[in-house]
């Protein structure tokens, strides 16, 4: 059985016809992108700012670098000017940080709105993409959110918490001026 009708199947089954999975098969793979990493900001919300956010610590970026030391300078013959002995060196290793860990807040589905035919919705989304491989069930389990993290990771939002942003991209939610 090819791909495609592997895909039909898959989206009939879900109840998302065929016309949905040919294109979705058209289309061919989502391109990966950084679509998720302007959606984050360092600041938590403010007192009556509206929607719901989320907040994520992003861990601290440390750089390694190596540097070689001079140990004991060369040593020349003084009537030929050549080496008699060479220079020793030896590796330094030290780390730094680059970036220092830091919170990261993003606008977020409000708790009310994750009922479980969303959540249902949300895992189907998921599964077409070849993320999520448990059941429909419509609980916000382990799995649905490491299919999350799966998804908006390579978008540059390393997070298990759905994003606005990540729902309106599958097309769980419409896409609003409001909304970053």
């Amino acid at each position: 059985m090819t791909i495609s009708a592997r895909l039909i199947l898959l989206c009939c089954a879900l109840g998302l016809g065929p016309a949905v999975a040919r294109a979705a098969d058209a289309a061919g793979p989502e391109p990966v992108e950084q679509s998720l990493a302007g959606e984050w900001r360092d600041t938590p919300p403010q007192p009556g700012e509206a929607g719901c956010f989320a907040r994520q610590t992003r861990p601290a970026v440390i750089e390694t670098v190596t540097e070689q030391e001079l140990v004991s300078p060369e040593v020349r013959d003084r009537a030929t000017g050549q080496v008699t002995r060479p220079a020793t060196y030896r590796s330094a290793t030290h780390q730094r940080i680059v970036e220092g860990r830091a919170d990261m807040w993003f606008p977020a589905p409000c708790p009310e709105a994750m009922s479980a035919e969303f959540v249902a919705s949300l895992q189907r989304a998921l599964q077409v993409r070849g993320l999520y491989a448990g059941p429909v069930n419509g609980v916000l389990d382990i799995p649905t959110h490491a299919a999350i993290r799966a998804y908006q990771a390579p978008r540059g939002l390393a997070s298990a918490t759905l994003s606005i942003r990540a729902a309106q991209e599958m097309g769980l939610l419409p896409w609003l001026e409001d909304v970053k």
